[in-house]
């Protein structure tokens, strides 16, 4: 579903990120507004394989510009849940990322410098994914275009240098996705445009049925939570939900100057070993 792959994102990107005893901090050089900021790009991220459906949860999310986007992701990639959802669909927006972290203006000016404009056009575009997603925006048609732009500008005025970090919020986001389908029944076509079918023997029910796993047009699927939208998956995607809010909260709190660790030091001291 929309709204748990855009979860799924915000985890994965405070859970690589983030310094707190709560992550593993694997991506170093990402301060507490980068992880808060980057919870919500890597969320759209998290968004960006389904961008291949006119009629999507995204497609409307930033009118009139996701509909061109979508569309044109549409055709390119084939339709839905074929081209953006293989590792060839991952290397493509990820270096769709990295050429447009390299758009900048040169603004003449010694103290501003240059202006990173290529990843502050998708920090709009994918936050506008994930508010969508989240159901913040709903269908208001303003507040996509405030809300995502403010929080472009605001990190390109007060932490330019952030920007590093949008190829591989992109690619995470794009990763966490694919893996989300991977886990229901419909499973993805990792190795698009190859196509390899499932042999007969297969679905003939003379051996073993393995064609949950590998499907008839090429898929690859390990339903552990079996259909989209299934409870199995509010049962996962609640506590991961959780986890994100938990990791936004604290690196903002961080950024105002609390001590959050001293306050983590006394919950772990309640439970000793």
């Amino acid at each position: 579903m929309g709204g748990h792959h855009a979860a799924t994102g915000a985890a994965a990107w405070v859970a690589v990120t983030a310094s707190t005893p709560i992550a593993f901090g694997w991506y170093e050089g990402v301060t507490n507004t980068g992880v808060i900021a980057g919870a919500l790009v890597c969320a759209g991220a998290a968004l960006l394989p389904d961008a291949d459906h006119h009629s999507g949860t995204i497609a409307n999310s930033l009118s009139p510009v996701s509909d061109v986007v979508v569309k044109g992701i549409e055709t390119v990639s084939g339709g839905h849940r074929k081209g953006t959802h293989s590792i060839l669909g991952v290397a493509v927006f990820t270096a769709i990322a990295w050429g447009l972290s390299l758009l900048s203006i040169d603004t003449g000016n010694e103290e501003i410098g240059s202006i990173l404009i290529g990843p502050g056009i998708m920090c709009v575009l994918l936050v506008a994914f994930a508010l969508k997603a989240l159901k913040i925006t709903r269908d208001t048609k303003l507040l996509p275009w405030t809300t995502s732009i403010t929080l472009a500008v605001l990190i390109a005025v007060f932490a330019p240098e952030e920007w590093f970090w949008m190829p591989f919020s992109v690619a995470l986001g794009c990763v966490v996705h694919i893996l989300g389908d991977l886990i229901t029944t419909a499973g993805v076509p990792l190795l698009w445009p190859l196509k390899f079918r499932s042999p007969g023997w297969m679905r003939d029910g003379r051996g073993i049925e393995l064609d949950m796993i590998w499907k008839y047009g090429g898929n690859l699927s390990l339903p552990i939570l079996g259909d989209a939208g299934s409870v199995r998956e509010w049962i996962v995607l609640i506590p991961v939900s959780l986890y994100a809010i938990v990791g936004v909260v604290w690196a903002l709190l961080d950024e105002m100057g609390y001590d959050t660790m001293s306050v983590w030091n006394q919950i772990v001291a309640v439970f000793p070993g």
